[in-house]
């Protein structure tokens, strides 16, 4: 029983030591990982990939570009009559349009309802 006492009070001990010498490795442990976490961080940061250019995507015609497209298109001018059959625009619209292209300064009215570019 004397022997079973001594052995456990042995093991006691050694347990003990050993439990300080975990924590003193922990502790280094620590210390080790810290800056490693700030340096990582600093590393992602810088990584940029590639810059790849893309086309330009199409821009979309609008009201006054198709009109001002059939005018420029035409040398001595174009009448509202036949500015309607080109665009397919109704009455109000390309009038809207004329009245918005002149104002812009991109074409004139030659003579009542003929339109020329500038």
């Amino acid at each position: 029983m004397k022997k079973l006492k001594s052995q456990l009070k042995a093991i006691a001990n050694s347990l003990a030591t050993l439990s300080t010498q975990v924590e003193k490795v922990v502790k280094q442990i620590d210390k080790l990982q810290a800056p490693k976490k700030a340096v990582e961080k600093k590393k992602k940061a810088p990584i940029k990939k590639p810059v790849v250019k893309k086309a330009a995507p199409k821009k979309q015609i609008t009201v006054i570009g198709t009109v001002f497209n059939a005018i420029k298109r035409t040398k001595k001018g174009v009448n509202v009559a036949k500015l309607k059959e080109k665009t397919d625009l109704n009455l109000k619209q390309l009038s809207n349009a004329l009245y918005k292209l002149t104002k812009q300064g991109k074409i004139e009215a030659k003579l009542r309802g003929l339109y020329v570019k500038k």
